[in-house]
């Protein structure tokens, strides 16, 4: 196979929306440090919803993003949900998935002073060559045929990780 046809993980992309600032956003700023030894960074919001109470610059989420491979992590994340994906959760280059609660995760016990709280983990996929569209010196476009397809998705995701996808 071509070396710069190989699919491998660019990040793993974890995130809480608290929905509010204050406590709920710090237990969620926690648990993200203790899954990953990692320091998460909280996500402002971009909106005014009056009705929701949201205005521009607010904190209401955390999330940590993981670069180099860490495929032991994504392995018990998948473990946590039955190693199973709906196909809706796949996209071109990507898939992600919710957790209901963090002591599903194997290996992990539960914390009295986080209590329970989901987070979604977002896993991006790349090629050799993507950072043409990354580098600040003559940036270009990816080729359509170098992109990653749902079906490469798919196809990577189930021979790296033991994942059945079902069908929707």
């Amino acid at each position: 196979m071509n070396k710069m046809r190989e699919i491998r993980i660019e990040k793993i992309t974890l995130n809480i929306g608290a929905g509010e600032a204050g406590a709920k956003l710090e237990k969620g700023m926690k648990l993200l440090e203790k899954l990953t030894n990692s320091k998460p960074v909280k996500t402002k919001t971009q909106k005014r919803i009056p009705t929701w109470g949201v205005r521009p610059g607010l904190e209401i989420g955390a999330k940590v993003t993981l670069r180099r491979k860490k495929i032991e992590l994504i392995k018990k994340l998948l473990a946590s949900i039955g190693n199973k994906l709906k196909s809706t959760q796949i996209n071109n280059g990507t898939f992600s998935f919710g957790i209901h609660e963090y002591i599903d995760i194997p290996g992990f016990d539960y914390i009295a002073e986080i209590g329970i709280i989901g987070f979604e983990v977002a896993v991006t996929l790349q090629r050799p060559g993507f950072r043409i569209k990354r580098r600040s010196i003559k940036t270009k476009k990816i080729p359509k045929k170098h992109n990653i397809t749902k079906e490469e998705t798919i196809e990577f995701v189930k021979n790296n990780f033991n994942t059945k996808i079902i069908e929707e």
